[in-house]
């Protein structure tokens, strides 16, 4: 859910504040600070060489505008107030700085309203300034992006309207047509290929909630269950406010409104077709959260019957700090020639902060093979103790779990009984499957041990991991390939010798208040040939000792010990060791 704070000093000079930051960490950059426009420190040889191409609009939409300046993309940009286009004098400032003589100059801004007017109020000033200084009119020319089919306005008819809103499909607008120009293409070239990727791109957005603005936070507030699809970059209202879809669901459908749109489908006739697409951030979307959405984006793409032969996903064109996204379409030319030519544009390197270039390699062939290591052939057998063992101190983890849970909710994350729990079910049921090899200690152990990494995961997954593997590894030197021939004293043995296989990844040690103050004494107690119930009582004493220590390993570490609580880790393990004793009693 969007937050109404902010990192600010003063609203009234945070746009400034913020291009000042972005120039100082990027160096290849100025700024001009009255005007509010970015530009390259050698723009002089720029204008040189090429057509020159700027946007701009209001600002909060970062890494858009300003961002994407530097070769290979925008020459310059100029930016409003949040949310505010820019005024014309500051646009006709940046127009002025930028402009080429020689080459031409191609302007780029989104359909709103303010923004049409006063970028183009900005052009006819420059030209008659130009005309009225005795100098040929200058070539300079303007596209409006309108990608957006969230809201499509029933009333725009083909003499006008509103119409479509621009949304982040503009980046990919001058990313293409920024290639181009640094190519040394025409203006006209220029234009011809801005106009083709506004005509053949669309997008779609939705959002968890509208974004706070900074001095005035949250126009507006969704419920914890809700969101909107087609809410805008400014937190314009979408067309549909419903319950939280699973992401899958949610991707798909928008995925099918933008193919099933009227303007996709006067673009493209045909039921297939290859597309660039894009999945763009809106502000506040985490990234593990991204990939999974250009995942299901991907698929739901090809589903549509369309080929996603270039996909970018990251933060291009954002809404603040909004838990949102869009997805957007590029339909690429049927022709082979042009199709290759415009996707050899999208894949040219820009050289600034806010484009992520994408690396081509070659398929070299598989390395599956080598990724799955050597076969082993696991030879499953059921074995009436072995399997005693585990149903009892499963039963005893199913008991115990909340406790743990608690203990771990106090001074931890949370989820030491749920991790503990997941573990002893994953080893149970392989043990009612008769999945392990329970004839052959060394190997039950080594196989339990991929299991609890399996369904454990986590610090204390790992711990538990290395202890099982060194465990086996102990049992094997020992020679103990079969029940029968291990005692209590010889358990105890190779224990030890697998919390020395532990010692050497962690630093943990006895009195530093996690599962190794029960699982080391339960240890000792049974190497110096004490009996299962001693070393069960030591285990015991062990973890109760925690409740008295001073944390210094694990996120126990972070937390102020406000009770006399026992380390959870400890207490989970002594319910998987009471367990175990009680069935060998």
């Amino acid at each position: 859910m969007s937050s109404s704070k902010h990192f600010i000093t003063d609203p009234k000079t945070l746009v400034k504040d913020s291009l000042h930051g972005l120039v100082l960490a990027n160096p290849h950059l100025a700024l001009d600070a009255a005007q509010k426009v970015v530009y390259p420190k050698d723009l002089a040889a720029v204008r040189q060489r090429q057509v020159t191409l700027f946007c701009g609009g209001g600002s909060g939409h970062e890494p858009a505008h300003a961002g994407f300046v530097g070769s290979g993309m925008l020459t310059a940009s100029v930016s409003g107030h949040v949310f505010a286009s820019p005024t014309s004098s500051q646009v006709l400032s940046c127009l002025r700085r930028v402009y080429s003589p020689e080459h031409g100059t191609l302007v780029v801004i989104k359909n709103y309203t303010g923004d049409v007017l006063n970028f183009g109020r900005a052009v006819e000033r420059f030209k008659s300034e130009c005309v009225n200084a005795g100098k040929p009119s200058p070539q300079v020319a303007m596209v409006v992006v309108d990608d957006d089919v969230g809201v499509v306005n029933p009333n725009d008819d083909d003499e006008g309207g509103v119409g479509r809103r621009g949304l982040a499909g503009t980046v990919l607008v001058y990313k293409i047509a920024g290639a181009l120009a640094a190519s040394g293409a025409t203006l006209s070239a220029v234009k011809t290929m801005a106009d083709y990727v506004i005509s053949h791109t669309f997008t779609i957005g939705c959002a968890l909630n509208a974004a706070s603005v900074p001095g005035t936070g949250l126009p507006r507030s969704l419920g914890d269950d809700e969101m909107e699809i087609g809410m805008g970059i400014h937190n314009e209202p979408g067309f549909e406010t419903k319950q939280v879809d699973p992401a899958d669901v949610l991707v798909r459908n928008l995925v099918r409104h933008i193919v099933n749109s009227l303007p996709f489908k006067k673009a493209h006739q045909k039921p297939s077709g290859r597309v660039i697409l894009l999945v763009n951030n809106l502000g506040a979307t985490s990234n593990i959260e991204m990939g999974l959405v250009t995942k299901l984006a991907a698929e739901a793409t090809r589903e549509a019957g369309l080929d996603p032969v270039r996909v970018f996903s990251g933060t291009y064109m954002t809404g603040l700090a909004m838990p949102g996204i869009s997805i957007s379409l590029t339909v690429l030319p049927d022709n082979e020639q042009e199709r290759d030519a415009l996707l050899d544009l999208a894949d040219q390197p820009a050289y600034c902060s806010g484009w992520i270039n994408h690396a081509h390699a070659e398929d070299a062939g598989s390395t599956d093979d080598a990724a799955q290591g050597p076969t082993t052939h696991i030879k499953p057998a059921a074995d009436a103790q072995w399997e005693s063992v585990i149903a009892s101190a499963y039963g005893n983890v199913v008991a115990e779990e909340p406790k743990v849970t608690h203990l771990d909710q106090v001074m931890g994350d949370g989820d030491c009984g749920h991790v503990l729990l997941s573990g002893a079910t994953a080893i149970y049921e392989a043990s009612e499957n008769t999945q392990l090899p329970l004839n052959d200690p060394p190997a039950a152990l080594a196989r339990i041990s991929s299991i609890v990494e399996d369904a454990m995961g986590g610090t204390s997954g790992i711990i538990y991991c290395l202890f099982l593997d060194g465990l086996a590894q102990q049992l094997r030197r020992l020679d103990c390939n079969d029940s029968g021939s291990l005692t209590s004293k010889l358990w105890g043995q190779a224990m030890l010798g697998a919390l020395d296989t532990l010692y050497q990844y962690t630093t943990a040690r006895p009195g530093h208040r996690t599962l190794i103050d029960a699982l080391q004494p339960f240890a000792a107690t049974l190497a110096s040939a004490g009996t299962l119930e001693q070393a069960l009582e030591a285990a015991c004493k062990g973890a109760e000792a925690t409740a008295h220590m001073q944390a210094k390993r694990g996120r126990a570490v972070y937390v102020q010990q406000k009770e006399s609580l026992a380390d959870a880790g400890a207490v989970g393990l002594v319910s998987v060791l009471k367990g175990i004793v009680s069935a060998l009693q």
